[in-house]
C-alpha cells in the first residue's frame, strides 16, 4: 500500500474525525453546551435568591419609614410628668425626648442604608440575570448550530462516498463553502477540495486502511492475545526481528519519566497565576479542579505537559476535559510512545482517552499485544485501543 506523507494523513485524520459520531465539532459543542446548562441553573438560583432578599430589604425600608413616622408621632405627645410618680417610684428608664432625638438622628440614616443595600442588590441582580440570558442565549443557538453541523456532516459524508465511488460532481465552489464550515485553514480548505475533487491514491489507502482496521474488532483482537499472553507468558517478549527494527525497551528506559521532587505547596492564587504565566484561562476551570490540580501540584510536571501541546500547535482546551492530563506524570512518555508507533500529535489530541485510560506500562502492553497479534498499531484507530 502507499505510503501517505505526513501533511495528508494528518489533513485525512482531521476530515475523518469530523465525519464520525466523535467529531471535534459536537463535542466541542457538547462541553459548551453543558456549561451554558450549569451556568443558566447557578444563575437561575442566584436571581430567586436575590430577588427574596431584594423584597425583604423593600418591605424593611417601607417598615421603617411608616413605624418610624408612627413612633414619633405618639411620643411627641407623651407628657413625661404626666407618668412622674410612676415611672420614679418604679424607675423605669422611659425619656419620650430622648427617644425622639435618637430617631429623628438615626432613623433617616439607618433607612438609607437599606435602601443602599436594595440598590446594590439591584445591580447584582442585573448582572446575574444578564450572564443566565447570555447561557439562555448560548444554549440556544447551540442547538441550531449542531442542526447546522448535523446537516454539515451528513453532507460531507455524501460528499466522501461520492468521491470514493468516482461519482462525484460537485462544483469547487459547493465543496470549498462545505469545508470553510468545519473551520479549516484556508491550506486545508484547498488541499481537502483537491482530494475530493480529484481523488486519487491518497484517499482510497487511507479508506482502506480505516476498513481494514474494522474487519475485525479489536477488543476481541487484544483479548485474544491476552489469553495466548496467560498460556504462554513469554509471547510478551519481543522476537529477536522486532527488536532490530524497534528496540522497545531501550527506548522506553530513555523516555520513562525520571521521579521529579515534589515542589512547595502553592496556594489557589498561585495556581492562577501560573495558569496566567503558561497560558491557561483559570475561569475556563471550576473549584474543584483547581482543588484536584493543587492536590497533586508540580509545577515542573504542568509547565512540560502544557508545552507538549504549545510545541505541537495544539488546544490547551484539552485540559479542561481531562484535567488529570495537566498533572499526570506520564504524559511525555506516552506521547512519545505513540508518536514512536505512526500516532500523529493532532490524532492523539482528537482521541485523549488514550492517555487518560493507560498509564505508561499499560500502554505499551496493549500495543505490544496488538504487534504480537499480527496488528500494525499505527493502523489501530486509537479510540479502538
Amino acid at each position: 500500500m502507499k505510503i501517505l506523507s505526513p501533511e495528508v494523513t494528518r489533513l485525512l485524520d482531521k476530515l475523518y474525525n469530523l465525519r464520525g459520531s466523535d467529531s471535534v465539532v459536537f463535542k466541542e459543542m457538547e462541553s459548551a453546551h453543558a456549561k451554558a446548562e450549569e451556568t443558566k441553573e447557578r444563575t437561575t438560583k442566584e436571581k430567586g435568591a436575590l430577588q427574596e432578599k431584594i423584597a425583604g430589604l423593600e418591605s424593611d425600608s417601607k417598615n421603617l419609614s411608616e413605624q418610624g413616622k408612627k413612633l414619633m408621632d405618639l411620643l411627641k405627645g407623651i407628657d413625661k410628668s404626666a407618668y412622674e410618680t410612676v415611672i420614679d417610684r418604679l424607675h423605669i428608664n422611659f425619656d419620650p425626648e430622648a427617644l425622639l432625638q435618637k430617631l429623628d438622628e438615626n432613623l433617616p440614616e439607618t433607612i438609607e442604608k437599606v435602601n443602599e443595600d436594595i440598590k446594590a442588590s439591584q445591580e447584582e441582580l442585573v448582572k446575574v440575570e444578564e450572564e443566565m440570558n447570555s447561557a439562555i442565549t448560548t444554549i440556544e443557538e447551540i442547538g441550531i448550530r449542531k442542526d447546522a453541523a448535523i446537516a454539515n456532516q451528513e453532507k460531507l459524508n455524501e460528499y466522501f462516498e461520492l468521491a470514493l465511488a468516482g461519482n462525484i460532481n460537485i462544483t469547487r465552489d459547493s465543496i470549498t463553502s462545505l469545508l470553510e464550515q468545519f473551520d479549516l485553514s484556508e491550506e486545508e480548505t484547498r488541499e481537502a477540495a483537491k482530494i475530493l475533487m480529484f481523488p486519487e491514491d491518497a484517499l482510497y489507502d487511507y479508506d482502506a486502511k480505516i476498513k481494514e482496521s474494522e474487519k475485525k474488532s479489536i477488543s476481541e483482537v487484544m483479548q485474544e492475545a491476552k489469553s495466548q499472553e496467560e498460556v504462554a507468558p513469554k509471547v510478551e517478549e519481543a522476537p529477536v526481528e522486532e527488536i532490530k527494527e524497534e528496540p522497545v525497551k531501550v527506548q522506553v528506559e530513555e523516555v520513562k519519566p525520571q521521579p521529579i521532587q515534589e515542589e512547595k505547596k502553592f496556594d489557589r492564587e498561585d495556581l492562577i497565576d501560573l495558569f496566567n504565566e503558561i497560558g491557561l484561562d483559570y475561569l475556563d476551570y471550576t473549584t474543584s479542579d483547581l482543588d484536584q490540580i493543587l492536590e497533586h501540584f508540580n509545577e515542573k510536571v504542568i509547565r512540560r505537559n502544557v508545552n507538549i501541546f504549545k510545541e505541537n500547535d495544539l488546544s490547551l482546551d484539552i485540559f479542561v476535559d481531562h484535567i488529570n492530563l495537566l498533572y499526570d506524570k506520564e504524559l511525555e512518555a506516552k506521547m512519545d510512545r505513540l508518536l514512536r508507533i505512526g500516532k500523529s500529535a493532532l490524532d492523539i489530541y482528537l482521541n485523549p482517552t488514550v492517555l487518560t485510560k493507560y498509564d505508561y506500562k499499560n500502554l505499551d502492553k496493549a500495543i505490544l499485544l496488538l504487534q504480537n497479534s499480527g496488528l500494525d498499531p499505527k493502523k489501530v484507530p486509537l479510540m479502538a485501543y
